[in-house]
């Protein structure tokens, strides 16, 4: 695609949420308008909305697939780009359907183990949600290999890359730990991210390699685990600066989630210095490589393995990732809409 777009990006996930899809969109929002591009996001804030069952903090919007359709059509974008898969993004598909406006998706999350860690139901059954929700896209972004290469096997086709940056002007090696770390034992082994069941953040938990183990974020299964780990440090969320010194302050950052598909604590982690220990399974396995950090099915082996990388290795790594070549994956995957389709549209 050639010259300044009008891009409509539909969303579930937004603000005030504090997560990596968030994250993500207002960061390539911003490298998007940067470029010269007019981005219109519709999202959860602008209708009424309910707080999402066993996740409050999210909101579920309520509104008709013609009102969003509405708000997209007086836009008159020039692509049309839904980017989660909940109530908000089936409305806007919905519309997108029956006016024969093309859209593309994004897989950000492993929603279907997601989905089955909250419910107990088996994951199979929401491989099928899956497959219906994204087989209409012209084009399905997603960040890694692992991830197109598992939604190939179960029936998604047509994906595409769509890989993750870093900030690197605020993730540095030079960034202050916070004054809390200058009395902690060491190694500190350091976990940025939801509180949340989904996250598996109770197997880092239960290692017991020496040291002091730190949780920054928030969420619902905090206290819970403050109460049964007395000994890990939760500090709550952190931000910019303060986060970017929890990086950099940190021996080694341990990345448990079994469900993300990238992961962008592990770069941010990195390219403060910071090696990443996790699991092998898809996003660790994308990113981390033997000289960054340890993988294994043993947390507690893979964080000892990771304590002996080196961390200017890392940082140049973690350094290498770019959000302007993000950005522009992220619009070579657009797919145009025909001015008289839109025009019919509306």
């Amino acid at each position: 695609m050639i010259g300044p777009m009008r891009i409509a990006i539909v969303t579930d996930a937004w603000a005030p949420q504090v997560n990596g899809v968030v994250r993500t969109l207002q960061t390539i929002q911003g490298e998007l308008e940067a470029m010269g591009h007019e981005v219109k996001v519709i999202s959860p804030d602008l209708y009424g909305s309910i707080p999402c069952p066993t996740y409050p903090e999210i909101r579920l919007a309520l509104v008709r697939s013609g009102v969003v359709g509405q708000a997209i059509a007086e836009f008159r974008p020039d692509a049309v780009h839904l980017a989660t898969e909940g109530p908000l993004c089936i409305a806007a598909r919905r519309w997108c359907l029956r006016t024969a406006v093309p859209f593309t998706t994004a897989y950000h999350t492993h929603f279907p183990d997601y989905v089955a860690q909250r419910t107990g139901l088996p994951a199979a059954w929401f491989w099928r949600y899956i497959r219906w929700f994204h087989g209409p896209a012209q084009a399905v972004l997603v960040s890694t290999r692992s991830v197109r290469e598992q939604l190939r096997a179960h029936g998604v086709a047509n994906v595409r890359p769509w890989g993750r940056g870093v900030d690197i002007a605020a993730f540095t090696t030079g960034a202050v730990a916070p004054a809390l770390f200058a009395d902690l034992v060491r190694p500190i082994q350091l976990y940025v991210g939801r509180i949340a069941i989904e996250k598996n953040l109770e197997a880092f938990l239960a290692t017991d390699h020496p040291g002091t183990k730190v949780i920054v974020g928030e969420g619902p299964a905090r206290a819970a685990l403050e109460r049964a780990y007395p000994q890990a440090r939760f500090v709550g969320p952190l931000f910019g600066a303060a986060l970017a010194g929890a990086y950099a302050g940190a021996d080694v950052f341990v990345f448990p989630s079994r469900t993300d598909t990238f992961g962008l604590v592990m770069i941010e982690a990195l390219a403060c210095g910071t090696p990443v220990a996790g699991y092998p399974v898809t996003g660790p396995i994308d990113i981390v490589t033997p000289d960054t950090g340890a993988l294994s099915e043993d947390l507690g082996t893979a964080i000892a393995a990771a304590l002996g990388c080196d961390r200017i290795v890392c940082a140049a790594y973690g350094r290498g990732f770019s959000w302007k070549r993000s950005a522009q994956e992220f619009l070579s995957g657009l797919h145009a809409i025909d001015p008289m389709v839109m025009e019919s549209a509306a």
